[in-house]
């Protein structure tokens, strides 16, 4: 069992728009709510924010993105803010001086905010329509009503309020004072964390949680809070020095955008609970491994509530994403951030960290992790490059310690009142410890140096000193310091481009790991090798990347399994996916036409179509699941590659016997000539194409023979001759012919055993593909137009244009390349020697020739032959449509009458053999002596001359204007009668004078 995804391949770089999504810490598209906000235009105009004598004045530019408003500075990093348009109270233009556009907006909290557009008046006037229209809409879907009660749900409304006495409740470190009697807590109407009851992690003394508590009520004071937040300087300052343990729940999700989610979608959480109670899956098989071992040290997951509240987060997640579920460590960090946000809040924080600040950390392939692994070795190798250096020089890999710190966030690496407060420190524990780490010479040295220095981040970073300023600074404080001063310079767009750089290199690297777990996942590799089914991963990768497949499901429980064990999900393609696959692996699976239009010279390759393709697909899917997995493929190649002549022959037999019989019935021996056709298609000459026909002559002759004998038996003249009746139809279930005759007649034809002995299987290629390209990742002008341009649809009108302009010139010339490629001359098909005996060939074929010209002479021309399907019966005729590159027909007269002067040879019935049907398919095979040709049917000129003279040309004359004035009453012009009277006028109309 293996799961394959295709989904790395599918990685496109984010749009300008989703790109101001992620800088606004917005909801993604699908995530907002459709209907009439579909329909709202979205604008950005250049604009000056102020927020009053205090503070500076900002320019940037002003979004509107329904139901949002967004504001950032020129430099992205002073001044930014998102709220929703619910928030805003009121919208007043103001009387400014001449020629100054300005807004005052008032905000649910109170805040005034003004905003000077400074675009010209036309582009003011249209945004504030735009903008009137959005709040308009948001008053009308009810939002408005609902901020109320969401901000109740937010501490920093306590913190801020002059009336609240919720510090009277509260502990020094923010968790909530206990009822001495019945150990309970004062019940609140706010969002917390698992902290209110079991204390928050680190001494709050040492934290400095009051003056933390005081700097930032100040701020919320001034700049809003939760909804309404303004992210000044001020704002980023604050973060660095910490938040405080009852705040930090709420700025996390405030700061990330989770609270849009949470604000937008009220009540979700529960109802998603309630309408999974009870559902089972892998995912929540694999939680529940993982619930015990999530921060098994911190009080609140030593109690049941603790862990029913992680069990209900992760799986509320696993059943929003059943795509993803649930990954290793996301325990790790859903119990970290339970301490301190309430269940709702972690699981809309749990979207956003997966889904868009940590895309790819908590995936089955881990490709996010991954990729930063490599970008942080590659800025350590930039940046502090002594470390690197001796790194290589002792082998020491940097992933060993680095790789845990990505996945947990620090959270298992370090004290987790440390953890909560790391930003983007990892070069600075590098660059702190970097003479030690000079000093290192295995792997084991490197993580025992990283493992006490976390243990010593509470520690004095200068206890000798005598200062008292300096020993209170801890080795902690030092670590941000160092990160903020010396490695400010790493901003988003350098992380953004080294992430660009080295995505191809993870990505193989990655598919390269998932192509060995899926071959060392095969319970049996048939006959073929490691590296020959490397091949057919690759050929079945490259069509999934082209027709993705369904996802991966488990297979259906059956009656038959009693362990209860449960089979992983494996990934099965569908027919469609099949095809591709099988273009990739067989000759004629696919159209290869070679184009050559003067211009270029180029191969043109489409997947073909046909019933033999998709009879292959269910015979391969053995266990009838309506797909294939891996192992079907294997096992299916491995079962046609490796045959002799007669396995080949056997395999061809049992693809087309569709009951499993052991016998074709006639419809299926017509199918599996349409097989022959389909493969040999684009074959030169007619070799291939007269040995099918052959094929069906012995074929449809043989199994009449082989038919049951009717129950009347035919009457008998005064003569003694036998009386030949036409045989009963024959029932579309009724065997016809089984595998021995079947073998006998391919056997006949050289051209047939030759392609059943080598062709066939030869058909069936392995080689390696070329390297797949990435998605694009160009950036830049450049970048873009050359994408933009560069694409499929553009290729195939080049080429279209390239074809058109060969056409005209007479240069244009398609080639189809052939699936075997044996023959590459024109030939005349050789048949072999009939499969009846001499003495019969040689008796009966003077006979039917006699008869066959006496009955020839009587009867109509056009009436003369047949076509070599009609050799199943005389009762019975079918047509094998060929190429349209072969002119030639075969025919053959299976005619069989009694001559009125000779009888037929007495031939004794032995068996099921009856004498009658065997002389019939004496009588045809007599005529296949040689095979023929309508080129035989050419006349020269004298002969037409000589027939023209001969018989009553009057009749055939009037003959021949029958059938002419029938073919134009069944094909009108298409004209009216006036149409026809105006054409006629014109006949006699006269050239202006």
């Amino acid at each position: 069992m293996s799961t394959i995804s295709t989904a790395l391949r599918h990685f496109k770089e984010p749009t300008k728009e989703q790109l101001t999504q992620i800088f606004f810490s917005l909801p993604p598209l699908e995530s907002l709510k459709t209907g009439e906000k579909d329909a709202q235009d979205r604008m950005d105009i250049n604009a000056v924010l102020s927020l009053g004598e205090a503070e500076d004045s900002y320019a940037g530019k002003l979004h509107i993105i329904p139901p949002y408003l967004a504001f950032s500075s020129l430099d992205k990093k002073s001044v930014r803010f998102t709220i929703p348009l619910s928030t805003i109270r009121r919208v007043e233009r103001l009387n400014a001086r001449a020629g100054v556009y300005a807004l005052s907006l008032l905000t649910w909290h109170g805040m005034k905010i003004i905003v000077q557009l400074t675009s010209l008046r036309p582009t003011a006037d249209l945004f504030c329509s735009i903008l009137r229209d959005a709040l308009k809409v948001e008053l009308q879907r009810g939002q408005m009503k609902l901020v109320k009660g969401f901000v109740k749900t937010c501490y920093s409304e306590v913190l801020v309020s002059e009336t609240s006495n919720a510090a009277d409740n509260e502990h020094e470190d923010g968790s909530l004072i206990t009822d001495e009697k019945d150990g309970s807590t004062q019940e609140i109407s706010y969002h917390g964390g698992l902290g209110l009851k079991f204390k928050f992690p680190g001494d709050p003394k040492k934290l400095r949680e009051a003056s933390k508590i005081k700097l930032w009520t100040t701020y919320l004071k001034t700049h809003g809070r939760n909804l309404t937040l303004l992210r000044y300087p001020q704002c980023t300052r604050l973060v660095q020095v910490g938040l405080p343990n009852r705040l930090r729940g709420e700025m996390w999700e405030t700061l990330s955008g989770s609270i849009f989610l949470r604000f937008a979608n009220p009540g979700y959480y529960e109802r998603l609970l309630e309408e999974n109670k009870g559902t089972t899956s892998t995912s929540t098989d694999d939680i529940e491994k993982d619930l015990h071992r999530s921060l098994p040290e911190y009080a609140g997951y030593q109690s049941e509530e603790g862990i029913n509240s992680l069990r209900r987060v992760l799986r509320a997640y696993s059943y929003m994403n059943p795509e993803l579920g649930y990954c290793q460590a996301m325990n790790i960090l859903a119990a970290a951030i339970l301490i301190y946000m309430s269940e709702e809040q972690a699981f809309w924080l749990l979207e956003v960290l997966c889904g868009r600040l940590l895309p790819g950390y908590y995936a089955p392939s881990m490709h996010g992790t991954l990729l930063d692994q490599r970008v942080f070795e590659s800025l350590v190798q930039k940046y502090l490059p002594i470390i690197h250096d001796h790194f290589q020089l002792v082998d020491v890999q940097l992933s060993v310690a680095s790789l845990p710190w990505f996945l947990s966030l620090y959270i298992n690496s370090m004290p987790m009142v440390f953890a909560f407060r790391i930003v983007d420190c990892f070069l600075s524990i590098l660059k702190i410890n970097g003479e030690q780490l000079l000093q290192i010479q295995d792997d084991g040295g490197f993580l025992n140096l990283m493992r006490d220095y976390f243990a010593s981040l509470g520690n004095s970073a200068h206890p000798d000193s005598p200062d008292p300023r300096a020993r209170a600074i801890t080795v902690f404080q030092e670590l941000l310091l160092v990160s903020f001063r010396e490695f400010s310079i790493i901003t988003e767009e350098i992380i953004h481009s080294e992430r660009r750089r080295f995505r191809g290199e993870i990505i193989h690297s990655i598919e390269s790991f998932a192509k060995r777990g899926a071959i060392r996942n095969l319970r049996s590799l048939g006959r073929f090798s490691k590296e020959q089914a490397g091949l057919i991963y690759d050929a079945l990768y490259k069509a999934m990347c082209i027709i993705p497949p369904l996802a991966p499901t488990a297979p259906a429980p059956t009656l038959f399994t009693t362990d209860g064990h449960e089979e992983k999900p494996e990934t099965r393609i569908g027919l469609r996916t099949f095809r591709q696959f099988l273009s990739e692996i067989a000759t004629w699976a696919r159209e290869e036409k070679i184009v050559m239009n003067g211009f270029q010279q180029r191969i043109d390759r489409e997947v073909a179509e046909h019933e033999f393709i998709d009879r292959l697909f269910y015979f391969w899917d053995t266990g009838c699941h309506g797909a294939l997995s891996f192992q079907d493929l294997v096992s299916g190649l491995d079962g046609v590659m490796f045959n002799d002549l007669m396995e080949n022959i056997e395999w061809f037999f049992n693809l087309h016997d569709k009951n499993k019989d052991g016998y074709l019935t006639k419809d299926e021996v017509l199918t599996l000539s349409e097989s022959f056709l389909f493969i040999f298609r684009y074959e030169i000459g007619d070799a291939y194409l007269g040995a099918v026909s052959r094929f069906m002559t012995n074929a449809f002759e043989y199994g009449d023979a082989l038919l049951p004998k009717p129950d009347n038996a035919p009457a008998t003249g005064e003569s003694g001759d036998q009386e030949v009746s036409s045989p009963p139809p024959i029932p579309s279930n009724q065997p016809y012919l089984n595998l021995a005759t079947f073998r006998m007649v391919v056997l006949a034809d050289e051209v047939l055993e030759s392609f059943f002995e080598t062709d066939l299987s030869e058909s069936f290629k392995l080689h390696a593909l070329p390297e797949m390209e990435l998605p694009s990742s160009n950036s830049g002008l450049l970048g873009d137009l050359w994408s933009t341009i560069a694409t499929d649809s553009n290729k195939k009108i080049f080429n279209m244009f390239t074809d058109e302009i060969g056409k005209t010139i007479g240069k244009h010339q398609v080639v189809n390349k052939p699936s075997i490629g044996r023959y590459t001359k024109l030939e005349e098909p050789k048949a072999r020697e009939s499969l009846l005996t001499p003495t019969l060939r040689k008796t009966l074929s003077k006979m039917s020739l006699s008869g066959s010209s006496s009955s020839g002479s009587s009867a109509p021309a056009n009436q003369t032959s047949t076509t070599a399907a009609a050799a199943a019966s005389p009762s019975s005729t079918s047509t094998i449509g060929a190429s349209s590159s072969s002119a030639s027909t075969l025919t053959v007269d299976t005619s069989l009458e009694p001559s009125s002067g000779k009888n037929l040879p007495n031939v004794p019935d032995t068996g099921a053999l009856s004498a009658i049907p065997m002389l019939k398919a004496v009588n045809a095979a007599a005529l296949m002596e040689r095979t023929h040709f309508a080129i035989d049917d050419v006349k020269s000129d004298e002969e037409d001359e000589d027939d023209d003279d001969v018989g009553d040309g009057h009749d055939n004359d009037d003959q021949v204007m029958d059938e002419v004035d029938a073919f134009l009453e069944a094909h009108d012009s298409g004209l009216t009668d006036a149409d026809k009277a105006v054409a006629n006028d014109l006949l006699h109309a006269e050239p202006l004078k």
